[in-house]
Protein backbone atom coordinates (compact mmCIF):
# COMPACT_ATOMS: atom_id res chain seq x y z
CA UNK A 1 0.00 0.00 0.00
CA UNK A 2 1.45 3.37 -1.00
CA UNK A 3 0.74 4.91 2.42
CA UNK A 4 3.40 2.60 3.87
CA UNK A 5 5.87 3.64 1.15
CA UNK A 6 6.60 7.31 2.00
CA UNK A 7 9.57 7.31 -0.35
CA UNK A 8 7.04 7.20 -3.20
CA UNK A 9 5.25 10.33 -1.99
CA UNK A 10 7.79 12.54 -3.75
CA UNK A 11 6.71 11.11 -7.10
CA UNK A 12 3.16 12.36 -6.52
CA UNK A 13 4.18 15.42 -4.53
CA UNK A 14 7.01 17.12 -6.47
CA UNK A 15 6.32 20.53 -4.88
CA UNK A 16 6.56 19.03 -1.36
CA UNK A 17 3.18 19.85 0.16
CA UNK A 18 4.12 17.39 2.90
CA UNK A 19 7.03 19.62 3.86
CA UNK A 20 4.68 22.56 4.44
CA UNK A 21 2.38 20.40 6.57
CA UNK A 22 5.34 19.17 8.62
CA UNK A 23 6.49 22.74 9.28
CA UNK A 24 3.10 24.10 10.37
CA UNK A 25 3.98 24.26 14.10
CA UNK A 26 7.07 26.35 13.36
CA UNK A 27 5.07 28.55 10.99
CA UNK A 28 2.49 29.26 13.68
CA UNK A 29 5.21 30.20 16.17
CA UNK A 30 7.04 32.35 13.62
CA UNK A 31 3.85 34.22 12.71
CA UNK A 32 3.16 35.13 16.32
CA UNK A 33 6.73 36.39 16.78
CA UNK A 34 6.70 38.32 13.50
CA UNK A 35 3.48 40.01 14.54
CA UNK A 36 5.15 41.34 17.67
CA UNK A 37 7.43 43.51 15.53
CA UNK A 38 5.12 45.15 12.99
CA UNK A 39 3.46 48.59 13.36
CA UNK A 40 -0.16 48.75 14.47
CA UNK A 41 -2.96 50.95 13.15
CA UNK A 42 -4.47 53.61 15.38
CA UNK A 43 -7.42 51.70 16.79
CA UNK A 44 -8.39 53.90 19.72
CA UNK A 45 -11.95 54.38 18.45
CA UNK A 46 -12.43 50.86 17.04
CA UNK A 47 -15.42 48.93 18.34
CA UNK A 48 -15.47 46.10 15.76
CA UNK A 49 -13.04 44.19 13.58
CA UNK A 50 -13.82 42.91 10.07
CA UNK A 51 -11.41 40.43 8.50
CA UNK A 52 -11.77 40.31 4.72
CA UNK A 53 -10.37 37.32 2.86
CA UNK A 54 -11.09 34.29 0.73
CA UNK A 55 -10.09 30.63 0.83
CA UNK A 56 -6.85 29.85 2.60
CA UNK A 57 -6.48 33.49 3.63
CA UNK A 58 -9.92 33.63 5.25
CA UNK A 59 -9.74 30.43 7.29
CA UNK A 60 -7.24 32.04 9.66
CA UNK A 61 -9.90 34.63 10.48
CA UNK A 62 -12.49 31.92 11.08
CA UNK A 63 -10.15 30.10 13.42
CA UNK A 64 -9.32 33.28 15.29
CA UNK A 65 -12.91 34.48 15.65
CA UNK A 66 -14.08 31.14 17.04
CA UNK A 67 -11.06 30.73 19.32
CA UNK A 68 -11.33 34.29 20.65
CA UNK A 69 -15.12 34.33 21.08
CA UNK A 70 -15.06 33.79 24.88
CA UNK A 71 -12.31 36.38 25.47
CA UNK A 72 -12.66 39.06 22.79
CA UNK A 73 -13.65 42.60 23.73
CA UNK A 74 -14.97 43.48 20.26
CA UNK A 75 -16.97 41.61 17.60
CA UNK A 76 -14.78 39.87 15.00
CA UNK A 77 -16.58 39.43 11.66
CA UNK A 78 -15.28 37.45 8.67
CA UNK A 79 -16.18 38.89 5.26
CA UNK A 80 -15.92 36.66 2.18
CA UNK A 81 -17.24 38.83 -0.63
CA UNK A 82 -16.90 42.01 -2.65
CA UNK A 83 -17.40 45.45 -1.08
CA UNK A 84 -18.44 45.50 2.60
CA UNK A 85 -21.60 45.45 4.75
CA UNK A 86 -23.23 48.80 5.46
CA UNK A 87 -22.16 48.95 9.10
CA UNK A 88 -18.55 49.58 7.98
CA UNK A 89 -18.94 53.32 7.78
CA UNK A 90 -16.20 55.08 9.76
CA UNK A 91 -13.13 54.79 11.97
CA UNK A 92 -15.00 52.65 14.49
CA UNK A 93 -14.28 49.62 12.25
CA UNK A 94 -10.86 48.08 11.75
CA UNK A 95 -10.75 46.30 8.38
CA UNK A 96 -7.97 43.73 8.12
CA UNK A 97 -7.51 42.61 4.51
CA UNK A 98 -5.94 39.15 4.41
CA UNK A 99 -4.73 37.97 1.00
CA UNK A 100 -1.82 35.59 0.50
CA UNK A 101 -1.04 36.82 -3.00
CA UNK A 102 -2.24 40.36 -2.43
CA UNK A 103 -4.22 40.08 -5.66
CA UNK A 104 -7.49 38.49 -4.53
CA UNK A 105 -10.17 40.56 -6.25
CA UNK A 106 -12.85 40.22 -3.57
CA UNK A 107 -10.41 41.25 -0.83
CA UNK A 108 -9.10 44.19 -2.84
CA UNK A 109 -12.69 45.33 -3.35
CA UNK A 110 -13.35 45.18 0.41
CA UNK A 111 -10.14 47.05 1.20
CA UNK A 112 -10.91 49.83 -1.26
CA UNK A 113 -14.45 50.20 0.07
CA UNK A 114 -13.15 50.39 3.65
CA UNK A 115 -10.80 53.21 2.67
CA UNK A 116 -13.70 55.03 0.98
CA UNK A 117 -15.83 54.65 4.11
CA UNK A 118 -13.14 56.02 6.40
CA UNK A 119 -12.50 52.77 8.29
CA UNK A 120 -9.16 51.96 9.86
CA UNK A 121 -7.33 49.49 7.61
CA UNK A 122 -4.34 47.19 7.58
CA UNK A 123 -3.11 44.41 5.27
CA UNK A 124 -1.77 40.90 5.87
CA UNK A 125 -0.12 39.62 2.69
CA UNK A 126 3.02 38.51 0.89
CA UNK A 127 2.79 41.53 -1.40
CA UNK A 128 0.87 42.20 -4.64
CA UNK A 129 -1.65 44.96 -5.27
CA UNK A 130 -2.91 44.87 -1.69
CA UNK A 131 0.50 45.80 -0.29
CA UNK A 132 0.76 48.69 -2.75
CA UNK A 133 -2.75 49.96 -2.05
CA UNK A 134 -2.17 49.80 1.70
CA UNK A 135 1.12 51.65 1.39
CA UNK A 136 -0.59 54.32 -0.73
CA UNK A 137 -2.90 55.18 2.17
CA UNK A 138 -0.14 54.79 4.81
CA UNK A 139 -1.81 51.72 6.31
CA UNK A 140 0.25 49.07 8.12
CA UNK A 141 1.32 46.21 5.84
CA UNK A 142 2.08 42.99 7.69
CA UNK A 143 4.11 41.19 5.06
CA UNK A 144 5.26 37.58 5.39
CA UNK A 145 7.39 35.35 3.18
CA UNK A 146 5.78 32.18 1.88
CA UNK A 147 6.25 30.54 -1.51
CA UNK A 148 3.61 27.81 -1.21
CA UNK A 149 -0.14 27.71 -1.69
CA UNK A 150 -2.34 29.94 0.52
CA UNK A 151 -3.79 26.91 2.29
CA UNK A 152 -0.30 25.93 3.47
CA UNK A 153 0.13 29.37 5.07
CA UNK A 154 -2.68 28.95 7.61
CA UNK A 155 -0.18 29.43 10.45
CA UNK A 156 0.56 32.91 9.10
CA UNK A 157 -3.06 33.82 8.39
CA UNK A 158 -3.97 32.93 11.99
CA UNK A 159 -0.83 33.78 13.94
CA UNK A 160 -0.42 37.28 12.51
CA UNK A 161 -4.07 38.13 13.17
CA UNK A 162 -3.82 36.79 16.71
CA UNK A 163 -0.69 38.82 17.34
CA UNK A 164 -2.30 42.00 16.00
CA UNK A 165 -5.52 41.76 18.00
CA UNK A 166 -3.72 40.79 21.20
CA UNK A 167 -1.36 43.76 20.87
CA UNK A 168 -4.30 46.06 20.18
CA UNK A 169 -5.86 44.90 23.44
CA UNK A 170 -8.90 43.29 21.82
CA UNK A 171 -8.15 39.70 22.87
CA UNK A 172 -6.95 38.28 26.18
CA UNK A 173 -4.22 35.72 25.48
CA UNK A 174 -1.55 33.81 27.38
CA UNK A 175 1.54 33.25 25.17
CA UNK A 176 2.38 30.07 27.08
CA UNK A 177 -0.69 28.54 25.40
CA UNK A 178 1.08 28.96 22.07
CA UNK A 179 4.17 27.16 23.34
CA UNK A 180 1.99 24.34 24.64
CA UNK A 181 0.16 24.18 21.31
CA UNK A 182 3.37 23.88 19.30
CA UNK A 183 4.55 21.13 21.64
CA UNK A 184 1.25 19.26 21.33
CA UNK A 185 1.42 19.48 17.53
CA UNK A 186 4.93 18.04 17.53
CA UNK A 187 3.89 15.24 19.88
CA UNK A 188 1.01 14.35 17.57
CA UNK A 189 3.31 14.45 14.51
CA UNK A 190 5.42 11.68 16.04
CA UNK A 191 2.33 9.47 15.77
CA UNK A 192 0.93 10.51 12.37
CA UNK A 193 3.99 11.48 10.33
CA UNK A 194 4.80 9.91 6.97
CA UNK A 195 7.26 7.41 8.42
CA UNK A 196 4.69 5.97 10.86
CA UNK A 197 3.05 2.87 9.32
CA UNK A 198 -0.67 2.60 8.69
CA UNK A 199 -1.20 0.10 11.49
CA UNK A 200 -0.32 2.71 14.13
CA UNK A 201 -1.03 5.94 12.20
CA UNK A 202 -4.44 7.49 12.88
CA UNK A 203 -4.22 9.92 9.96
CA UNK A 204 -3.39 7.20 7.44
CA UNK A 205 -6.16 4.95 8.75
CA UNK A 206 -8.65 7.81 8.52
CA UNK A 207 -7.57 8.49 4.94
CA UNK A 208 -8.26 4.82 4.24
CA UNK A 209 -11.72 5.23 5.77
CA UNK A 210 -12.38 8.14 3.40
CA UNK A 211 -11.40 6.24 0.27
CA UNK A 212 -14.37 6.02 -2.12
CA UNK A 213 -16.63 7.62 0.47
CA UNK A 214 -18.25 11.01 1.00
CA UNK A 215 -16.68 12.45 4.17
CA UNK A 216 -18.66 14.77 6.43
CA UNK A 217 -16.77 16.51 9.24
CA UNK A 218 -18.61 17.97 12.22
CA UNK A 219 -17.28 20.27 14.93
CA UNK A 220 -18.59 22.77 17.45
CA UNK A 221 -17.40 26.11 18.83
CA UNK A 222 -13.65 26.56 18.17
CA UNK A 223 -13.59 23.26 16.25
CA UNK A 224 -16.32 24.32 13.80
CA UNK A 225 -13.87 26.20 11.52
CA UNK A 226 -11.53 23.23 11.85
CA UNK A 227 -14.26 21.06 10.32
CA UNK A 228 -14.47 23.63 7.52
CA UNK A 229 -10.71 23.44 7.09
CA UNK A 230 -10.92 19.64 6.80
CA UNK A 231 -13.46 20.02 4.00
CA UNK A 232 -11.40 22.57 2.09
CA UNK A 233 -8.25 20.49 2.43
CA UNK A 234 -10.06 17.39 1.22
CA UNK A 235 -11.19 19.39 -1.79
CA UNK A 236 -7.84 20.95 -2.68
CA UNK A 237 -5.41 18.10 -1.97
CA UNK A 238 -7.06 14.79 -2.99
CA UNK A 239 -9.69 16.64 -5.10
CA UNK A 240 -12.37 14.78 -3.13
CA UNK A 241 -15.98 15.69 -2.48
CA UNK A 242 -16.69 16.40 1.21
CA UNK A 243 -18.81 18.59 3.47
CA UNK A 244 -18.78 20.02 6.97
CA UNK A 245 -21.43 20.75 9.59
CA UNK A 246 -21.48 22.63 12.89
CA UNK A 247 -23.04 21.67 16.21
CA UNK A 248 -25.42 22.60 17.72
CA UNK A 249 -26.85 24.04 14.45
CA UNK A 250 -26.79 20.64 12.70
CA UNK A 251 -29.17 19.27 15.34
CA UNK A 252 -31.78 21.81 14.26
CA UNK A 253 -31.90 20.71 10.61
CA UNK A 254 -29.25 18.31 9.25
CA UNK A 255 -30.12 15.54 11.69
CA UNK A 256 -33.60 15.19 10.18
CA UNK A 257 -32.19 14.48 6.72
CA UNK A 258 -31.06 10.93 7.46
CA UNK A 259 -33.86 8.91 5.89
CA UNK A 260 -33.43 9.24 2.13
CA UNK A 261 -31.85 8.04 -0.08
CA UNK A 262 -30.64 5.04 1.91
CA UNK A 263 -28.35 3.95 -0.92
CA UNK A 264 -26.02 6.86 -0.11
CA UNK A 265 -25.64 6.23 3.61
CA UNK A 266 -23.17 3.35 3.31
CA UNK A 267 -20.68 5.33 1.21
CA UNK A 268 -20.73 8.23 3.69
CA UNK A 269 -18.26 8.69 6.56
CA UNK A 270 -19.16 11.12 9.32
CA UNK A 271 -16.31 12.27 11.57
CA UNK A 272 -16.89 14.25 14.76
CA UNK A 273 -14.10 16.53 16.02
CA UNK A 274 -14.25 16.46 19.81
CA UNK A 275 -12.62 18.53 22.53
CA UNK A 276 -13.04 17.92 26.25
CA UNK A 277 -13.16 21.75 26.48
CA UNK A 278 -16.32 21.98 24.37
CA UNK A 279 -19.49 23.09 26.14
CA UNK A 280 -20.93 20.13 28.11
CA UNK A 281 -24.20 20.33 26.16
CA UNK A 282 -22.33 20.18 22.86
CA UNK A 283 -20.46 17.11 24.07
CA UNK A 284 -23.80 15.51 24.88
CA UNK A 285 -25.16 16.56 21.49
CA UNK A 286 -22.16 15.02 19.76
CA UNK A 287 -22.81 11.62 21.33
CA UNK A 288 -26.56 11.77 20.69
CA UNK A 289 -26.10 12.88 17.08
CA UNK A 290 -23.56 10.16 16.41
CA UNK A 291 -25.88 7.50 17.85
CA UNK A 292 -28.74 8.63 15.61
CA UNK A 293 -26.52 8.48 12.53
CA UNK A 294 -25.19 5.02 13.39
CA UNK A 295 -28.69 3.65 13.85
CA UNK A 296 -29.58 5.00 10.40
CA UNK A 297 -26.62 3.17 8.84
CA UNK A 298 -23.94 5.87 8.63
CA UNK A 299 -20.27 5.11 9.25
CA UNK A 300 -19.02 7.36 12.06
CA UNK A 301 -15.94 8.09 14.13
CA UNK A 302 -14.79 10.55 16.82
CA UNK A 303 -11.40 12.26 16.77
CA UNK A 304 -10.19 13.62 20.09
CA UNK A 305 -8.19 16.85 20.18
CA UNK A 306 -4.77 16.68 21.82
CA UNK A 307 -3.03 18.97 24.31
CA UNK A 308 -4.26 20.98 27.28
CA UNK A 309 -5.49 24.36 26.02
CA UNK A 310 -8.28 25.39 23.68
CA UNK A 311 -5.65 26.60 21.24
CA UNK A 312 -3.87 23.24 21.29
CA UNK A 313 -7.16 21.40 20.79
CA UNK A 314 -7.99 23.58 17.80
CA UNK A 315 -4.61 23.24 16.13
CA UNK A 316 -3.95 19.55 16.75
CA UNK A 317 -7.31 18.73 15.19
CA UNK A 318 -6.51 21.04 12.27
CA UNK A 319 -3.05 19.53 11.75
CA UNK A 320 -4.49 16.03 11.86
CA UNK A 321 -6.92 16.99 9.10
CA UNK A 322 -4.10 18.29 6.91
CA UNK A 323 -2.31 14.95 7.19
CA UNK A 324 -5.51 13.00 6.49
CA UNK A 325 -6.15 15.05 3.33
CA UNK A 326 -2.56 14.60 2.20
CA UNK A 327 -2.60 10.83 2.71
CA UNK A 328 -5.91 10.58 0.87
CA UNK A 329 -4.28 12.40 -2.05
CA UNK A 330 -1.48 9.84 -2.00
CA UNK A 331 -3.98 6.98 -1.85
CA UNK A 332 -5.83 8.40 -4.87
CA UNK A 333 -2.55 8.99 -6.73
CA UNK A 334 -3.17 12.75 -6.87
CA UNK A 335 -0.68 15.63 -6.75
CA UNK A 336 -1.85 17.61 -3.67
CA UNK A 337 -0.57 21.03 -4.78
CA UNK A 338 -2.04 22.10 -8.17
CA UNK A 339 -5.64 23.33 -8.34
CA UNK A 340 -6.33 23.24 -12.10
CA UNK A 341 -10.09 23.68 -11.90
CA UNK A 342 -9.75 26.77 -9.72
CA UNK A 343 -7.14 28.17 -12.09
CA UNK A 344 -9.45 27.52 -15.04
CA UNK A 345 -12.26 29.35 -13.25
CA UNK A 346 -10.03 32.36 -12.60
CA UNK A 347 -9.06 32.41 -16.25
CA UNK A 348 -12.70 32.34 -17.31
CA UNK A 349 -13.48 35.26 -15.03
CA UNK A 350 -10.55 37.18 -16.47
CA UNK A 351 -11.92 36.70 -19.99
CA UNK A 352 -15.40 38.00 -19.18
Amino acid sequence: MILDEPERFKELDPLDMLGYINKLPEQLQAAWELGQEYPLPDAEQVIQVVIAGMGGSAIGGDLLASYAAPVTKVPIIIWRNYDLPGFVSDERTLLIASSHSGNTEETLSAFDRAVEQGAKVMAVTTGGILAKNAANVSAPVWRFEHDGRPRSAVGFSFGLLLSALVRLGFIEFHPEDLNETVGAMHAQMSEIGAEVPVASNLAKRMAGQFMNRWPTVIGSEFLAPVARRWRTQLAEMPKAVAQFEELPEADHNMIEGVQHPESLFGPMMVVFLRSTLNHPRNLKRLEATRNILMVEGFNTDILEAQGQSRLAHQWTNLHLGDYVAYYLAMAYGTDPTPVPIMQDLKQRLTET
